[in-house]
């Protein structure tokens, strides 16, 4: 495969940019630093918020950038404002969390990229996020709260996204099976153990293109790298899709190409080799 031309690309974080164990190893520092250098517009494209976002990411040199909770907001760092915002109203938010909480689940809602969680469930995180690698990582960057529902409705405004961490696989699907019928949300799962809820419509892909359009970057100049459920719609829409070997199957399905795992770094050699 040769060389592309490309002017833009959009990494995923966990199973992607960061191996198992959450981290940013130097090989790929030196291929996003070589990357920017270069002219490319590099951005993290997660369903993490803002705050979740590694700090060494959050401020990379010229990483100006970041789609953020699976594309419900993304924002220019720079200037430290929010370009597009694809807001979950707090009715269906109510709606969400109505339906995960008569299961055992650790609930989140994102305000203006911030994650909160319940006080309770947080102290048995490990209970819910069944990758330990991401215990500390949740216990850092989730404000925690008596009471989500209160919470929701004392903000009483849009939010960008509603996220269920499952005990249980079977009530996990119980419940995607209750919330699909629900108009207005847009599900993924990216670990497995988890729903994700957005507004319709609302995904990497369409906010990746969109910011291209705004930069005016073409489809055929995006190339996105992704492992996840959230990422499928991603891989799609880009010109050029990479998978890590870890992936899900369903993502390698639509990639273009298919790197080594995140923990051998393959989407850093993949920018390397089509795009540096």
């Amino acid at each position: 495969m040769e060389k592309r031309k490309i002017k833009m690309i959009g990494l995923d974080l966990d199973g992607t940019l960061l191996n198992d164990r959450k981290e940013l190893l130097p090989y790929t520092k030196d291929i996003l630093k070589r990357a920017v250098e270069k002219g490319i517009i590099v951005l993290v494209a997660t369903g993490r918020p803002w705050t979740g976002i590694p700090e060494e990411l959050r401020n990379f040199p010229g990483m100006r950038y970041a789609l953020t909770a699976n594309g419900a907001r993304i924002i220019d760092t720079l200037e430290g404002r929010i370009l597009e915002e694809h807001l979950l109203s707090p009715e269906l938010a109510k709606k969400a969390l109505e339906i995960c909480g008569k299961y055992d689940t650790l609930q989140e809602v994102y305000f203006d990229g911030q994650g909160y969680a319940e006080k309770e469930k947080m102290d048995h995180v490990e209970r819910y996020h069944h990758n330990p690698n991401m215990w500390e990582y949740m216990r850092k960057t989730r404000i925690p709260t008596k009471d989500i529902m209160e919470l929701l409705e004392k903000e009483n405004r849009p939010l960008d996204k509603v996220q269920a961490l499952f005990a249980s696989m079977d009530e996990r699907t119980q419940a995607w099976h209750e919330l699909e019928q629900v108009e207005g949300l847009d599900l993924v799962g990216s670990l497995h153990y988890n729903i994700e809820i957005n507004a319709a419509g609302v995904n990497k892909g369409t906010g990746l293109i969109s910011l291209g359009r705004l930069l005016g970057i073409r489809r055929e100049e995006i190339m996105a790298c992704g492992d996840g459920d959230n990422d499928v719609a991603m891989l799609r829409e880009a010109g050029f899709g990479v998978a890590p070997a870890n992936a899900d199957a369903a993502v390698k399905e639509v990639a273009d190409y298919i790197a080594e795992s995140n923990n051998e770094e393959g989407p850093a050699k993949a920018i390397e080799k089509f795009a540096l």
